[in-house]
């Protein structure tokens, strides 16, 4: 294998430890860098704010710092649309804090003193959930686009096919003939990628065109 047909490596995850706790930095971030995470810690909250957040993979935040409080920061976060999973690390008094930090949409929230293993198992699956979301706006995004691409009759006879239409009825809709409508929707099925009626059906409940049916 060439060097040019080498695979080429991921970056390491990048997490922010954000601790007015010297100390407790340092330990994290030999912890995380031990097991394969890239780390940069930060004194306050102030600090990591004024250092573009949206470069991180998960934050390790205190919940009780000087200056903004931990909460202060996730709103922020919230308020610039960061998407980063947020974990908080919270003494023993501080977990009515942590709840409310949950309802805001923080990943999780772990008690001072903690086991290194729960630590890393929390950031771990904070990661995996980040990275999921994310593939799954780049899959929508990209249907997006092939759907803005489709004519405007395609659209059409596509959403009438996911609400439960048959060929003869949307061609009685449209005032068009049922194998027009055909044409048009296994060319319209082409271009998004969708391989069949049950996976066109989940295409445009994704895209907002029709409501999901409820559980």
């Amino acid at each position: 294998m060439t060097p040019s047909q080498a695979p080429t490596s991921r970056p390491a995850p990048r997490i922010a430890i954000v601790d007015d706790d010297e100390a407790l930095r340092d330990s994290l971030a030999w912890l995380l860098d031990s097991v394969g995470l890239a780390t940069r810690a930060f004194p306050g909250g102030d600090a990591f704010l004024a250092d573009a957040p949206d470069g991180f993979d998960a934050v390790l935040l205190d919940v009780r710092m000087p200056g903004l409080s931990g909460l202060q920061v996730q709103q922020r976060l919230n308020e610039r649309g960061d998407s980063a999973p947020v974990i908080f690390m919270t003494g023993h008094g501080d977990v009515p804090m942590a709840v409310a930090a949950l309802k805001a949409g923080a990943f999780d929230f772990i008690e001072k003193p903690f086991n290194h293993q729960q630590l890393i198992d929390v950031v771990q699956q904070a990661l995996a959930e980040h990275q999921s979301l994310r593939e799954a706006a780049t899959r929508l995004e990209a249907l997006q686009a092939r759907y803005a691409a489709l004519r405007p009759k395609e659209r059409r006879i596509l959403v009438h096919v996911a609400e439960g239409m048959t060929s003869r009825e949307i061609a009685e809709h449209l005032d068009i003939s049922a194998k027009t409508v055909e044409i048009y929707r296994l060319r319209a099925m082409k271009a998004l990628g969708a391989n069949n009626l049950a996976e066109l059906v989940r295409f445009c409940v994704a895209l907002g065109l029709v409501e999901a049916l409820p559980d």
